[in-house]
């Protein structure tokens, strides 16, 4: 049996966003308990050189469904990248879940042959469909992610890695 660019994908992004969406509603009942300033948390950084919470969300919005409209062959939706509150962060994960939901296998499936371009101000990548998703949607998701919980967990939220995981 051979796994199709939705199954390798779609899946991981849904059940990533419900984890992360538990742990960010962790993360704003922590500040409300302790009375920290949301702020603090949401422009937390591991380091210096690194983007804070908000934007590691963003990114992973991002990655996510730009990859499921680029594999089904139509435009993501555009979102403004302004949160600056916990809600404001669900929201996002909420809209981007909608969008991924929306997509179907069968607008995906048969487009492995798909060639995938990717400009950025200082470099172009080109990718076959399954080379997108393997080796530069699902690193670069799992790293923002990955990000976000590390940012939480360094910052004292009691997080583990089944908050990560989840429970499936």
């Amino acid at each position: 049996m051979s796994l199709s660019l939705y199954q390798a994908c779609v899946p991981s992004f849904v059940r990533m966003f419900g984890n992360l969406s538990a742990i960010l509603a962790k993360a704003e009942a922590y500040c409300m308990e302790r009375k920290i300033d949301p702020s603090v948390l949401l422009n937390a950084r591991l380091a210096p050189d690194m983007h804070p919470l908000t934007r590691q969300v963003q990114i992973a919005s991002d990655l996510a469904k730009g990859c499921v409209a680029r594999l089904a062959g139509i435009e993501p939706p555009s979102f403004a990248d302004n949160e600056s509150s916990f809600a404001e962060l669900q929201a996002r994960i909420g809209k981007t879940l909608d969008f991924v939901k929306s997509v179907t296998a069968e607008q995906i499936e048969g487009g492995e042959g798909r060639e995938i371009s990717l400009k950025f101000p200082n470099a172009e990548f080109n990718f076959t469909a399954p080379d997108y998703v393997v080796h530069f949607v699902l690193p670069n998701f799992y790293f923002h992610v990955t990000t976000a919980y590390a940012i939480l967990r360094h910052n004292g939220l009691a997080i583990g890695k089944m908050d990560y995981m989840g429970d499936k």
